[in-house]
């Protein structure tokens, strides 16, 4: 089986011919938004959030972890002028199914005796969450507690329905 990277050109290929004057768009986001969501190849947040490209940062990593996300959320208000995050967890998550320390214990397990492995996944926190809608008011809290979030940022938290598409807010 080819690597599915061996499509990458012919993809892109398509994309170009219709690309437009895209390459005019500015580099601050238009909305001045940030979208913080899961990497989960279910989610099409442009397409479920009506986004075109141009219109926002999208910020995508497991469980849509805010923690993980803090850097570029830094970089995005600083420099390019975003004033509002929401922040996106879903429905049938993979991080409501582990903890930290069993996906820890797995890592050392499939590579036993590695010293460095084990020294290096000992210091990952993998933002597992118990609870879906917990999660959610966790990070805006801690967004909005952190402070090197600018004070005046709107921060809201939604949920995103695998089974039928339709987002609710959270908070």
């Amino acid at each position: 089986m080819a690597a599915n990277s061996a499509q990458f050109p012919q993809a892109n290929d398509k994309y170009v011919a219709s690309f437009g004057d895209k390459g005019s768009l500015a580099l601050p986001p238009a909305r001045q938004l940030i979208v913080v969501t899961c990497m989960d190849a279910r989610l099409d947040p442009a397409a479920h959030l009506g986004l075109k490209e141009g219109d926002a940062h999208v910020i995508r990593n497991a469980g849509g972890a805010v923690a993980d996300a803090l850097r570029s959320i830094v970089i995005s208000q600083r420099l390019l002028g975003t004033r509002e995050i929401a922040i996106f967890k879903h429905t049938g998550c993979g991080m409501l199914t582990f903890t930290t320390q069993q996906l820890r214990d797995k890592v050392v397990a499939e590579q036993p005796g590695d010293a460095e492995v084990a020294s290096q996944v000992s210091q990952i926190h993998f933002h597992e969450f118990p609870e879906l809608e917990g999660a959610v008011k966790s990070d805006v809290a801690w967004l909005k507690a952190n402070p090197l979030v600018l004070k005046e940022t709107t921060i809201s938290g939604w949920i995103y329905e695998v089974e039928t598409g339709k987002i609710r807010q959270v908070v």
